[in-house]
């Protein structure tokens, strides 16, 4: 584990990731590792919990593969969703890396939008199966993407 961040139990959700350190704006936190798998890989794998099939360590790469935190995964797995995030995933080559937003201070918990998505028309009851717990003054009530009214 890294001296910078440690997980440990969260207000928003299960297990967190707290930064033991400051982080600077633009800064790369950790790399979001695990199995490579392709689409087809994780829907046979689905739920990694039968209990909550809704709670996966799956990190969407394209249409066809997602990083299977669960197998082979690190601490990034643990970092909760925010509809006012302090971090941002980035892709670069096939690899995610999460780096902070702005300026993240010692104690704070990580946090990233998981903008969601499904194939699922959106409604209400979908949108409570993924319901967002992470207090923002302006939380969107869901970690599913915000749908555009374009």
């Amino acid at each position: 584990m890294s001296a910078r961040f440690e997980t440990r139990r969260s207000d928003v959700h299960g297990t967190g990731v707290f930064a033991l350190s400051e982080f600077a704006a633009g800064e790369l936190i950790i790399e979001y590792v695990g199995e490579v798998i392709t689409m087809s890989e994780a829907i046979r794998r689905h739920p990694h919990d039968p209990h909550n099939p809704n709670h996966t360590f799956y990190f969407h790469l394209d249409d066809a593969h997602v990083i299977d935190g669960l197998h082979g995964g690190n601490a990034a797995r643990w970092i909760n969703h925010s509809c006012r995030p302090n971090c941002e995933p980035q892709e670069r080559k096939g690899r995610i890396f999460i780096h902070a937003l702005r300026r993240i201070w010692k104690g704070e918990e990580l946090t990233f939008d998981y903008d969601l998505f499904s194939d699922e028309p959106m409604t209400e009851a979908l949108k409570a199966q993924y319901a967002c717990r992470c207090g923002a003054p302006k939380c969107r009530g869901t970690m599913l993407a915000a749908v555009s009214s374009a």
